[in-house]
């Protein structure tokens, strides 16, 4: 086998995913009973601007009913104005069988108005 210059070994590295690369460095360092401390740290300092860019891109939320409270009558009365073309039964039936999504992927700003609303009502309310 040919020896290999660094900018070939470099070049080669380019090619792989990020997966492949790990798998060679675990490889690497059982092979030759060494620990890459370094690219350890820049891999760990990189997952959480990842995290971050995933929390930014989030645009469509959730919110669950966890619980009714003590008011059911109430938030089921807002369960109705808030989930549009929902009848008596359907809220009810919905409010009763808590923890349940009320609203499914919607904007950040109506999950907030109806979670602002329903808590008022008294019930428990999550966004996700």
């Amino acid at each position: 086998m040919a020896k290999l210059t660094t900018e070939e070994l470099l070049d080669q590295f380019k090619e792989l995913t990020l997966l492949e690369l790990s798998e060679f460095v675990k490889a690497f360092e059982e092979t030759f009973e060494v620990t890459a401390a370094a690219p350890v740290a820049v891999a760990a300092a990189g997952a959480p601007a990842a995290a971050a860019e995933a929390a930014e891109e989030q645009d469509e939320f959730d919110v669950i009913l966890e619980s009714a409270g003590d008011k059911k009558i109430q938030v089921i009365k807002v369960v109705r104005e808030v989930v549009s073309g929902l009848g008596l039964k359907e809220a009810k039936d919905l409010v009763e069988g808590a923890p349940k999504a009320i609203l499914e992927k919607v904007a950040k700003d109506a999950a907030e108005a109806a979670k602002e609303k329903l808590v008022a009502a008294g019930a428990t309310i999550s966004v996700k």
